[in-house]
């Protein structure tokens, strides 16, 4: 058993044989029965694990429904984590990639899973870290997004995705583009957080590779010290671009044991534990080692672009809920969650 794998729901299930006899074709047979799981932990692409007794393999496909442009690329996401591979190594290993649609519906690709822990809302029950090793585990953490940070995307098979300045201008715009598409009859007004970010956008401060969901649910950990993670998942809407807006994403899913009610039961990783970092020693972690001054006025553009852009998301989350292109019940408190999040904007925005 694979903690947080369950039955593949019956919405999300594909044509096993099918993907068999693809891989067979590709070079990498499977032999015997293949136990297929699906992991429920993430609300955008659908994962599954495929077991035998000689494989244990990812297989990452796109959702059904409407899709916003340029999402759920998994050609873009196979091939960023195939670039990786010689220069970070805590990116999985690709096995192939599958663009014919008529194997199973869609396109998809399969990579080697990293056997690990992954920490998501809460840490494992057999999981027991002290204060101190919280804090390792933290601080571990951030270093490998600064590691990340600091690759050099030109020595790599990404260096195109680099667009040049104009990077933080793009991503207000496209975001904004992206709620608007998204809004449903019941969704909050944000035209005044997107009004904001539009006349508060500072210029890019670099362009480094930036993994763009960087969270503790998507790092896999050491099983035999759990303070020190192995693995790196979910590359989905990883480029090229301004690492302070990297830290403003990483920063929208961190609560703290301060916050609000709802914020704390919208937690998906153990942020509140003793030990851990506040979201402001975050930031002063990150400037530290990267040898960057930022002022509290200056980041307020950073934490309410992560906030809004992660609003964006609840609401396309949301938009398949409410439009029925999806059954799956957990995806009715996106509504309520995007509202919070644009709440939230509204509020640093009244002190800035």
């Amino acid at each position: 058993m694979i903690e947080g794998a369950s039955d593949v729901r019956a919405e999300d299930a594909f044509d096993v044989e099918a993907v068999r006899d693809w891989l067979a074709a590709q070079g990498h047979p499977l032999t015997g029965d293949v136990a297929v799981r699906q992991f429920g932990g993430g609300a955008s692409n659908l994962t599954y694990s495929l077991r035998t007794e000689q494989d244990d393999l990812i297989l990452r496909r796109p959702p059904a429904g409407q899709k916003a442009k340029g999402a759920h690329d998994m050609a873009r996401e196979f091939r960023i984590q195939a670039g990786l591979a010689e220069v970070f190594p805590l990116v999985p290993a690709m096995v192939a990639l599958c663009q014919d649609e008529s194997v199973i519906g869609s396109e998809f690709y399969v990579m080697q899973r990293i056997d690990g822990i992954i920490p998501r809302r809460d840490l494992p029950p057999d999981v027991h870290l002290t204060e101190e090793q919280t804090r390792a585990l933290c601080t571990r953490a951030l270093d490998v997004l600064i590691d990340l940070h600091r690759v050099d995307v030109d020595a790599t098979p990404l260096a195109s995705m680099n667009k040049g300045d104009g990077y933080v201008r793009r991503q207000v715009d496209g975001w904004s583009t992206r709620f608007r598409n998204a809004r449903t009859d019941d969704a909050p007004d944000c035209e005044t957080v997107m009004a904001w970010l539009a006349e508060h956008q500072p210029p890019d401060v670099g362009h480094c590779l930036i993994h763009n969901d960087f969270r503790f649910d998507n790092l896999v950990l050491d099983r035999d010290d759990p303070t020190r993670p192995i693995g790196v998942l979910d590359w989905e809407m990883a480029t090229v671009g301004d690492p302070l807006m990297d830290l403003g994403g990483t920063l929208s899913y961190w609560v703290q044991d301060d916050d609000d009610e709802f914020f704390r039961q919208f937690r998906r990783q153990p942020t509140q534990l003793p030990g851990m970092l506040s979201r402001e020693q975050v930031v002063a972690y990150y400037c530290d080692a990267t040898g960057r001054s930022l002022s509290e006025r200056q980041w307020q553009f950073y934490e309410v672009f992560g906030l809004f852009r992660l609003a964006v998301i609840a609401q396309q989350i949301y938009y398949r809920y409410f439009h029925r292109q999806t059954t799956n019940e957990s995806y009715a408190i996106f509504g309520p969650a995007t509202h919070y999040l644009v709440s939230r904007c509204r509020g640093i925005i009244g002190t800035a």
